[in-house]
């Protein structure tokens, strides 16, 4: 049986990305379907970031999505950056003028907006199968998907929206030259990353440059903590024992005076390192958010606040297309949000370029990297332009309400 539905929105993927889109476009009085191929005990359990930038928490704040976080999110003031044995403080607040960053995980997020759509009677469904976006060069773009249930539904939209992350079939279903643009490098690297029941062994991030590869030392919560280490590309996990996780770590993150916590392993896994941009964010009434147009190594805690950037600028530029016919803001929305993509996937691949050991690499280039790290931690005005950038370098504009031009409320696109 098929059954014939309607909304003005269809939004493919129920991460993070999807699932803000339809809170926001709610919030401006738009209907959305938002369809997930994963269960929602996976989407709400699966290990992904939980850096959020100052300008993310705001939004989230200021949408009726901060409760948990501001009960249960830790706020970090800076970064440590750690070199030849040394370890810097970075204080983003003094050096962006009151930016800050809050550890909170993408899971938890995940888990505050099932939970306020579910409260909201929205239409959201996990474990779809066979789904397919057709039209997308019409004013009737239409979304097909198999329930659980079995049942096909065929909803016809005003515009779709591809949340669906880099292997999703939204951006694939675009037809030959609707992208004029598929850039991607990927890393001769890995990051091997532990979730681990031990208490942090620091009050902030720690980022390692050590002979033996990158390391890096977040937290999750109080009593969880979030570690990684640099390892080859095809790694294995499973030729990592606890013991020999926790040895490296200590070698790597090695100073005077400190020791690392250490508990059991709870989850273990390889990510992939790579970086991977598509343009336009946009073809006919399909717009592309977060992974499905961009993907950034995690070096830059980026992530999650570019799809939280995208999703801000496409709810406001949605609601004035589908509530107002107003097309300046969808006709902006690729250009605007791939000024911010670049400028994010930059600070990515200089870090990841400046804390990781290449393979082969010479001394020549190991003293490039050290000379970048000594000016970084020396230089009031190389640190801050870290600061700017990793903390969120412009405010997210989500505007629901009223109707300020778009050079008002986008500046960059005047």
């Amino acid at each position: 049986m098929t059954v014939q539905e309607r909304t003005q929105v269809g939004i493919v993927g129920a991460g993070p990305a999807g699932l803000l889109l339809a809170h926001l476009l709610a919030l401006g009085g738009i209907d959305s379907v938002c369809v997930e191929a994963r269960s929602r005990e996976y989407c709400e359990a699966r290990q992904r970031a939980g850096m959020l930038e100052s300008t993310t928490v705001e939004l989230l704040r200021a949408v009726g999505l901060g409760g948990r976080l501001d009960a249960e999110g830790l706020e970090h003031d800076g970064i440590y950056v750690q070199f030849d044995g040394e370890r810097h403080h970075l204080n983003f607040r003094e050096l962006t003028g009151g930016r800050w960053i809050t550890i909170y995980a993408q899971t938890e997020i995940v888990k505050d907006l099932i939970a306020a759509r579910t409260a909201a009677g929205a239409a959201l469904e996990f474990e779809v199968s066979d789904t397919t976006v057709t039209g997308l060069d019409s004013d009737r773009p239409v979304l097909s998907y198999t329930d659980r249930g079995g049942e096909r539904h065929v909803v016809t939209c005003d515009v779709i929206a591809g949340c669906d992350g880099f292997h999703g079939i939204t951006r694939r279903s675009i037809p030959a030259g609707g992208l004029t643009m598929l850039a991607e490098r990927c890393y001769p690297y890995a990051w091997l990353g532990i979730l681990a029941a031990a208490p942090p062994s620091t009050d902030e991030v720690i980022y390692c440059r050590h002979d033996r590869g990158f390391a890096l030392h977040s937290m999750r919560t109080p009593e969880i903590g979030r570690l990684y280490l640099q390892v080859p590309a095809d790694e294995d996990a499973g030729r990592w024992s606890d013991d020999r996780i926790w040895a490296e770590l200590a070698t790597r993150f090695a100073v005077p005076g400190w020791s690392l916590t250490r508990g059991p392993v709870l989850q273990k896994s390889v990510t992939p390192m790579r970086s991977f941009v598509a343009a336009p964010m946009r073809y006919g009434r399909l717009f592309l958010a977060g992974d499905a147009a961009h993907i950034v190594p995690p070096t830059g805690a980026k992530g999650l606040n570019l799809a939280v950037a995208d999703v801000a600028a496409l709810a406001t530029a949605l609601i004035r297309l589908t509530r107002d016919g107003d097309r300046e803001l969808a006709d902006a929305y690729s250009d605007y949000c791939l000024e911010r993509v670049w400028r994010s996937t930059h600070l990515s691949w200089w870090m990841t370029s400046m804390l990781h050991i290449t393979p082969g690499q010479d001394q020549f280039e190991s003293e490039l990297q050290l000379a970048q790290l000594r000016h970084l931690v020396s230089s009031r005005t190389a640190a801050a332009m870290l600061a700017e950038t990793y903390t969120g370098y412009a405010p997210l504009r989500f505007d629901p309400t009223t109707r300020l031009e778009a050079a008002r409320l986008w500046p960059s696109v005047a």
